[in-house]
C-alpha cells in the first residue's frame, strides 16, 4: 500500500508541506512552472535550497508583486492585526475584519515586535470570492478544486468558531489570501500527483507559550489551531512560539487518515520542507513515501433496526454516515416484531471514528439502539494510474494483492466521454481499452 507518512516533530505550515512534498516528485522544477502557469493573481513561487542542522532540504518562496511576504499565516485578528508564528507584525486599518495572512513558519523566542503602519488600502475577501477565484480562474481538476475549498472550509469554520461570528463575516485580506491560495493550492495538487492510498501523521508539535498581537496576548495553539486540531493528537515543548499555523492544521487535518507513530514501511522517497529560522532541532517537516504491507485492519461494525423510516430518510442518513467517515454503509431487509417489515442498517467505521459514527447514526436514524461488533478488515494496495487517451486524462483504480490485481477506470471520467461521445458507459470503457 502507497503510504506518506508526516513528521511533523516541528510543527507544519503550508509551505513546509509543499516543499517537503515537493521532493518526493522527480520533476519538481516542472511542477513549479506548471504552479505559476496556473496565473494566481500577483504570485510567483519559487524553490531554493535550505540547510538546517546539516540537512539539505527545500524552502519554497511565495512573492506577492515581486516581493516575499512576511510570515505571515491564517490567524485570528481584530483591524487586520497581523501575528505570525514567533515573529509578529501589528498592521493597523480602519476597518474590523478578520484577516488572514500567512507563510514562512518563522519562529521567534524573543516575541521580537514590529510595528508597520499601512496607509494604503487593501481588499478584502469572503469565501465565496475564493471559491471563485479557484474554480473559475484556476485550471485545477475539479478534485484539486473541491480539496482546496475543503480546506479552506476548516480554517473559516474555525475563525469563525474561535470570534464567535458567522463564516459569512470571515474575509481575507488581498495580499494573505493570494499567499494562502499558492500554499493550499500546491499542496492539494502535490497529493493528487503523488495519491498515496493512505497518510499516516506523526503527533503534532504546536510549541508553547503565547504570541502576541496588537489587542492582547493568545495562548498558543491559536484559538483557530486549537479548533481545527480537536480529536488530533498534539503536543507543546520547550519552544517558545507558534510551531503548527492554522493553514498547516488545516491540510493536516483534511488529508490525513490516521495520527500516530510512523508504519513499518520500506521508504522510496523522503523530502525535507525547511522553515526559515534555524534552532537546536531541524526546522522542518519531512514526509516519506514508501509501500507498506498488506495487512489485516480491525474495524468496527455498527448496526441498528428501524422499520419506521422512509425510504428518502435512509437514503438521506446513508449519505450523511459516508460523510462524517464511514468506510461502508449498507441495508438488509428484515422481518421485524409485529410482523412489521423493517431495514437493518450496517455500518462500518475506524475504531477512531466510532464516537462521532454513532452520534450520526443517533442523529440521522429513528432508532434508539446501536450494536457493535469488532471485525477484521483485509483490503488490497490501492493506487490510482492516470492514463493519457486521445479523450482526456482517465484514472484507473488498480487493486493488488493475495496473488491477485483488478484494474477499474473511474467511473466519472467514463461518464464525461460517454457523455461528450453521446455513447454508453460500456462503449466508453470500450474505447479506453483500445489504446
Amino acid at each position: 500500500m502507497k503510504t506518506l507518512y508526516l513528521d511533523c516533530s516541528m510543527g507544519a505550515a503550508g509551505d513546509m508541506l509543499t516543499a517537503a512534498l515537493l521532493e518526493l516528485i522527480p520533476d519538481a522544477e516542472q511542477f513549479i512552472e506548471e504552479l505559476n502557469a496556473l496565473g494566481i493573481p500577483n504570485v510567483c513561487i519559487e524553490k531554493e535550497t535550505s540547510v538546517k542542522c546539516g540537512i539539505t532540504g527545500t524552502h519554497v518562496c511565495v512573492k506577492i508583486h515581486g516581493e516575499e511576504e512576511e510570515s505571515h499565516d491564517v490567524h485570528e485578528h481584530h483591524e487586520h492585526d497581523h501575528y505570525d508564528h514567533h515573529h509578529e507584525h501589528e498592521h493597523d486599518h480602519e476597518h474590523r475584519e478578520y484577516d488572514y495572512d500567512h507563510h514562512e513558519h518563522e519562529h521567534n523566542h524573543e516575541h521580537d515586535h514590529h510595528e508597520h503602519n499601512h496607509s494604503h488600502s487593501h481588499h478584502h475577501s469572503g469565501l465565496h470570492d475564493i471559491e471563485h477565484i479557484v474554480r473559475e480562474h484556476l485550471n485545477l481538476p475539479q478534485k484539486v478544486q473541491d480539496d482546496v475549498m475543503a480546506v479552506y472550509t476548516l480554517i473559516a469554520e474555525a475563525e469563525s468558531k474561535a470570534h464567535g461570528r458567522p463564516v459569512t463575516e470571515i474575509h481575507f485580506h488581498e495580499v494573505g489570501t493570494m499567499d494562502a491560495i499558492a500554499d493550499i493550492v500546491a499542496v492539494c495538487l502535490l497529493m493528487d500527483r503523488i495519491s498515496p492510498d493512505k497518510v499516516v501523521v506523526s503527533p503534532i508539535h504546536v510549541g508553547s507559550g503565547q504570541v502576541r498581537c496588537a489587542h492582547g496576548i493568545l495562548p498558543v495553539p491559536a484559538p483557530a489551531t486549537a479548533h481545527i486540531l480537536q480529536n488530533v493528537p498534539i503536543y507543546g515543548g520547550s519552544i517558545k512560539g507558534e510551531l503548527c499555523t492554522p493553514t498547516g492544521a488545516a491540510l493536516l487535518k483534511y488529508f490525513a487518515d490516521s495520527f500516530g507513530e510512523m508504519p513499518m514501511m520500506q521508504t522510496t522517497a523522503i523530502g525535507y520542507g525547511m522553515g526559515k529560522k534555524d534552532f537546536e532541532a531541524a526546522n522542518c517537516v519531512r514526509a516519506m513515501l514508501g509501500e507498506t504491507a498488506s495487512t489485516q485492519e480491525e474495524v468496527c461494525e455498527l448496526s441498528c433496526n428501524v422499520d419506521d423510516m422512509t425510504a428518502e430518510a435512509v437514503g438521506f442518513a446513508i449519505e450523511q454516515l459516508f460523510n462524517d467517515g464511514a468506510l461502508d454503509v449498507y441495508t438488509v431487509p428484515i422481518g421485524m416484531k409485529k410482523s412489521r417489515p423493517g431495514i437493518l442498517i450496517h455500518v462500518m467505521c475506524k475504531e477512531a471514528d466510532k464516537e462521532s459514527i454513532l452520534a450520526s447514526v443517533f442523529k440521522h436514524t429513528t432508532t434508539i439502539g446501536i450494536r457493535e461488533s469488532k471485525l477484521h478488515r483485509y483490503v488490497l494496495d490501492r493506487s490510482i494510474q492516470t492514463l493519457d487517451t486521445p479523450y482526456g486524462s482517465v484514472r484507473c483504480k488498480i487493486s493488488s494483492g493475495y496473488g491477485v490485481e483488478r484494474r477499474k477506470y473511474e467511473y466519472d471520467d467514463l461518464a464525461r466521454i460517454a457523455k461528450e461521445k453521446n455513447i454508453s458507459i460500456a462503449e466508453a470503457e470500450a474505447l479506453i481499452k483500445e489504446q
